[in-house]
């Protein structure tokens, strides 16, 4: 029972720096994982051994993946190519289905863009839409708002539900294809909440002078932008349907090409190449340490490190034998995916953070999977998903996301409660059920 206690102390350290003291996650994760070693009473020598282990074990599995995830985001952003996608789906839905369309377009956009550089780059296309039709804009704003949180904490190459991927060894392609499916599920209901409950918040959207992307050359074309997001998601989801034991498209050299090509490394390798095509011009500026690709490893290292800090933790969980004090708390089974789930939205609800709770939660699982009865291939993926639906909620003041959203929205922070907050709260319990039924028809 003391080690609980334990993990709970740790936790509480670990929240507590990271939201009152404003300490960077990675200092916090990694100083607790840390902490929790003395506490648990565990030899020097293996706490040691449990920090280089966890920390390189992970990134050797999962620091490129994300680093890749980012170099297609950052070049989609700069070059104009997610605002081409995203006008693209309007013309699709149509201007009079603005609601919908924003919503459709934020779910596509987050797959390789951060949430909040989805949001900053569609809102002013949100607020000429609303305006023109004479729409609800804070009814639009939330849709687009909760149709980015919807992949970015279910759908990869986004950071997050890589870096759990990775710490659980779940299979990536089986990811994509169920987070796609039930990100998509859990947005109807939310569609509808916009349609009649945030509608009745009164919001007019400000128009800044200028709106623009930062960006002078001109915007890629619409199959060039969708390239180095789509051939990645195809080709790992074909490598994990050639990977299946029933041999689809038999043992060839085919199949070994596909295997290889399809490999998320190599995939997602081929998207950043396939990324460096949106700019007008390549030259050397854009490509080096000050231009796009150096910007985009400014921001995948905070990720990379997050994601470090909580390999640490989680191997510091495993070598303390945990897993076998927690044997018998919990029966085995399709419930047991409401442990990562409760732990994720705990941790996203303190401190705001939905790669910080997805990066921790999948460590303290990783020992506890045999136990639940969770570490088969199947239930490894929907632990991923059910720790990304936990993930999702509850965005408040402590998320960036929802100071971005308001901020640029002109929404005050009841409004921002009354239908942000609330959506995300609906939007993940909602994809936790359905990740619960499938889960039981399908393990």
């Amino acid at each position: 029972m003391l080690i609980f206690i334990f993990i709970l102390l740790v936790l509480v350290i670990v929240v507590v720096a990271i939201i009152k003291f404003e300490i960077h996650p990675f200092l916090a994760l990694f100083t607790g994982a840390i902490l929790y070693g003395l506490l648990a009473g565990m030899p020097n020598a293996l706490i040691i051994s449990s920090i280089t282990e966890g920390f390189g074990g992970v990134l050797g599995r999962i620091g490129l993946l994300i680093l890749f995830g980012v170099i297609i985001g950052t070049f989609l952003e700069k070059s104009g190519g997610a605002f081409v996608i995203a006008k693209k789906v309007l013309s699709w839905v149509g201007e009079k289905s603005v609601m919908l369309g924003m919503m459709i377009t934020g779910y596509i956009s987050s797959i390789p863009v951060f949430g909040d550089s989805a949001f900053i780059m569609l809102n002013p296309i949100n607020k000429s839409l609303s305006f023109k039709g004479k729409l609800p804009y804070a009814a639009t704003t939330v849709a687009l708002t909760l149709g980015i949180t919807a992949t970015h904490s279910l759908v990869p190459p986004t950071p997050g539900p890589i870096a759990a991927a990775g710490i659980l060894e779940a299979d990536l392609g089986r990811i994509i294809l169920f987070g796609a499916i039930i990100s998509a599920l859990g947005l109807i209901p939310c569609y509808y909440f916009c349609k009649y409950w945030v509608s009745n918040i009164h919001l007019e959207p400000a128009f800044a002078k200028v709106d623009k992307l930062g960006y002078s050359g001109k915007s890629p074309s619409l199959g060039k932008s969708f390239m180095p997001i789509v051939i990645p998601l195809l080709l790992i989801i074909l490598s994990s349907i050639a990977a299946y034991p029933t041999k689809p498209f038999g043992e060839n050299h085919l199949t070994a090409l596909i295997l290889f090509i399809g490999n998320p490394i190599i995939a997602l390798l081929l998207g950043a190449f396939l990324a460096f095509s949106l700019p007008e011009k390549l030259d050397k500026k854009i490509l080096s340490s000050s231009g796009w690709f150096g910007e985009a490893l400014l921001i995948g290292a905070p990720v990379i490190l997050i994601t470090g800090a909580g390999g640490v933790f989680g191997k510091m969980l495993q070598n303390s034998g945990i897993a076998d004090q927690i044997s018998g708390l919990m029966s085995t089974g399709h419930w047991s995916l409401f442990l990562p789930f409760a732990m994720a939205f705990a941790l996203k609800s303190a401190q705001g953070s939905s790669t910080v709770a997805l990066v921790t939660t999948a460590s303290i699982m990783v020992p506890l999977m045999p136990t639940l009865g969770l570490d088969s291939e199947v239930m490894r993926v929907f632990t991923v998903l059910a720790t990304g639906a936990g993930a999702i909620a509850v965005s408040h003041a402590n998320d960036s996301f929802f100071w971005a959203m308001t901020q640029l929205s002109g929404m005050n922070i009841k409004q921002g409660y009354q239908s942000h907050s609330l959506g995300t709260l609906i939007l993940s319990i909602t994809s936790m059920v359905i990740i619960f039924l499938m889960a039981s028809l399908l393990a």
